[in-house]
């Protein structure tokens, strides 16, 4: 079994409507409480690393299952969204929604369509960030398959 530790120093010197800084081995960033929950917006926020942690963990795994598929893909592009319900001032991290393009080279004679297809549900089901969520997020894939 193998453990991977990652660290993060977190600096929050103000109130509520302040900013703060935090710092991993490779990101250094301003973080606030975002503009749309009456925050001052300054730099990201944990709304918009959620959704980040989630995307670049999807799109690098349905990325290494098509290449160990030996699919071989043109481009890959995605664009998620996080959807945030506030209810009786109650924040619900409620839903993401990844929608990835995949282009592949057409070639009348390998249809990978129902692969990738598969292979993006998988990748969903199989990236370490989805697992963590499960239960508490729900996380849908909406794939188009581009043919160049």
């Amino acid at each position: 079994m193998a453990q991977h530790v990652f660290h993060l120093q977190a600096h929050w010197p103000g109130g509520r409507n302040d900013s703060g800084t935090i710092e991993t081995k490779n990101l250094q960033t301003t973080v606030s409480i975002p503009p749309e929950m009456d925050g001052p917006g300054i730099g990201t926020n944990p709304d918009e690393m959620l959704l980040g942690a989630a995307a670049t963990c999807y799109i690098i795994t349905l990325a290494a299952m098509m290449e160990r598929s030996k699919i071989e893909k043109i481009d890959l592009t995605m664009e998620s969204e996080g959807i945030v319900d506030v209810t009786n001032g109650v924040i619900t991290y409620q839903k993401i929604i990844h929608r990835p393009v995949v282009t592949i080279k057409h070639d009348p004679s390998k249809d990978f369509s129902t692969i990738i297809q598969k292979l993006a549900i998988k990748a969903e089901h199989s990236c370490m960030i989805s697992r963590a969520l499960k239960g508490n997020v729900e996380v849908n894939v909406f794939l188009t398959i581009k043919k160049q």
